[in-house]
């Protein structure tokens, strides 16, 4: 991805049969085209330079079938692993816990829902009728990705919207350089996964 300009603004198309959403920088420049496949047994999302998806940056693929504690991977275009992110399975019934690991199988960052209540809130006041279609506007979860030392790095934000499919994400402290893409890759896919869970 190019250099990024924060705050990074998700939205999720609708009415597509993928799940899919673009992500547009401060400026509204388009950083990335994220497409979800349908109907995988595994994981599979693409990145692209934009909604055309005629350029390929990035493949994320999930090491197994289920996604209790799958690890997704990073490929570039060229097909050069830069990483990946794991799903803390236990550790995220209540609150999302994921870790953010190097090309080199270190680990990185750390990603955690904020507050576990807002979640388990969205989801009860979605099942009341009517009201359900409101949640969007309603209860907003937080992620917070940290280092290692717990110094906040990005925070990942669902805005306010119907059908809760704007995101933004916004920076806290610095960035290297060769993390960047990693980092937005994680957070990308932490947010397809914790989407459909509510």
């Amino acid at each position: 991805m190019k250099k990024l300009l924060f705050p990074i603004e998700l939205t999720f198309k609708i009415g597509t049969l993928a799940n899919d959403f673009i992500a547009k920088d401060a400026n509204g420049d388009t950083v990335g085209y994220i497409r979800q496949k349908m109907f995988k047994l595994k994981e599979d999302v693409e990145v692209f330079t934009d909604e055309s998806k005629t350029s390929l940056l990035y493949k994320i693929q999930a090491d197994q079938w289920l996604d209790w504690s799958a690890a997704y991977s990073f490929e570039n275009a060229l097909g050069r692993n830069i990483g990946k992110v794991a799903r803390k399975g236990w550790n995220s019934i209540w609150k999302a816990h994921y870790d953010v690991i190097d090309q080199n199988d270190n680990l990185q960052y750390h990603i955690r829902e904020e507050n576990g209540w807002v979640k388990v809130i969205d989801s009860l006041v979605g099942e009341v009728p009517l009201l359900g279609m409101l949640t969007g506007y309603l209860f907003n979860p937080t992620y917070l990705l940290t280092d290692m030392q717990n110094n906040p790095i990005t925070r990942l934000k669902k805005e306010p919207s119907f059908w809760g499919r704007k995101f933004s994400i916004i920076q806290l402290g610095d960035i290297d350089n060769d993390d960047d893409d990693r980092i937005m890759l994680s957070l990308m896919m932490m947010l397809l996964l914790e989407r459909r869970r509510g």
